[in-house]
């Protein structure tokens, strides 16, 4: 018997509040070149073509749910580079060195124009969400 999570589904989507761009490289180099001059990581090749646009939220790894720490207990913490994107199951498959951009964040202002890079695909799926692993670019 198959759970019907189209309820949850909508709720966790109402969570989304971030406005995300996802964009991949045109020729699939996505490799970026250093301008000594300025210090500024620069595109090589074609531009990146828009593959979607919508809702989504960009937060810390768990940012989500806190646990307070237990005594005598050694945590690992996320590198401060790190973030994780959470999409909607309507949006499509991410590769790896697909940028998402930010265009809107309710949450966290700072996020506004920043771009990430898909560092990883395979964080998780589930039956609502899509996670993927995030790395800073600017």
């Amino acid at each position: 018997m198959a759970f019907d999570l189209s309820g949850v589904r909508r709720v966790v989507e109402g969570l989304l509040d971030d406005e995300l761009q996802l964009w991949r490289d045109a020729d699939g180099d996505s490799s970026d070149e250093l301008d000594e001059e300025t210090g500024e990581l620069k595109p090589v090749g074609q531009a990146s073509v828009p593959l979607w646009e919508g809702s989504g939220a960009i937060v810390r790894p768990g940012q989500l749910s806190v646990a307070p720490p237990l005594d005598g207990v050694v945590a690992s913490l996320p590198a401060p580079t790190v973030y994780q994107a959470l999409l909607p199951l309507s949006a499509p498959q991410v590769m790896v060195d697909d940028v998402l951009s930010v265009s809107r964040s309710v949450r966290d202002e700072q996020l506004v124009g920043r771009r990430f890079r898909v560092a990883d695909v395979a964080v998780g799926t589930y039956a609502v969400v899509r996670m993927v692993r995030l790395e800073v670019i600017d």
